[in-house]
């Protein structure tokens, strides 16, 4: 499928899930298995009820094969994302959340949701805090400059998003600084 030029230096929303697919997270097996060798390396052996670490795509097809439990991260649970959503709310600067947090959240709640602990408050939390985030990067994006831009702890997600604004915006503002810059030194030429 052909993209819009505009997007094409952009991943899709399915690839960045791709990538993160690779964050680990934690399994409780529940079976026994052996050492599995992938590409990426061995990972194993499988010993319930000892908890495991496993990269997320592969904790997500032993889940859908009920070969395991899932761990629910840490980060995912309401105090957690109750606190980082006040921050969003007080301060000027992103809160600190996971590079991955919006795609593996939306992989884990929707594979493993009997894992997850108050998954629909989990749910509304996140879809909340994203549109916090969302709110202050458009607010972020009054303030560009053809030089340089802050935004700190946006996740690839949030970073993919704005991108094509972003690139159409500085390169336009670097036409417009250049143009100055010529026509400056045009007129200091004929004084």
């Amino acid at each position: 499928m052909a993209l819009p030029r505009a997007h094409q230096a952009s991943f899709t929303p399915s690839e960045i899930e791709f990538i993160a697919g690779n964050e680990k997270i934690h399994i409780i097996p529940k079976a026994k298995f052996a050492k599995m060798n992938f590409i990426q390396g061995k990972i194993g052996p499988f010993q319930p009820p000892l908890s495991i670490e496993v990269p997320t795509w592969l904790a997500l097809l032993m889940k859908k094969n009920d070969k395991c439990s899932i761990v629910c991260p840490d980060w995912l649970n309401i105090d957690y994302l109750k606190k980082r959503q006040e921050e969003e709310e007080k301060g000027e600067e992103f809160s600190k959340l996971p590079f991955h947090y919006m795609e593996i959240s939306q992989m884990l709640l929707e594979t493993a949701s009997d894992d997850i602990p108050n998954a629909e408050q989990i749910r509304k939390l996140l879809k909340d805090l994203r549109e916090t985030r969302q709110a202050k990067s458009r607010t972020g994006l009054t303030v560009l400059d053809d030089k340089w831009l802050g935004m700190n702890n946006l996740s690839l997600m949030e970073i993919n998003e704005i991108r094509p604004f972003f690139t159409r915006a500085f390169n336009e503002m670097r036409k417009l600084n250049f143009d100055d810059r010529s026509n400056s030194q045009d007129a200091s030429q004929t004084l």
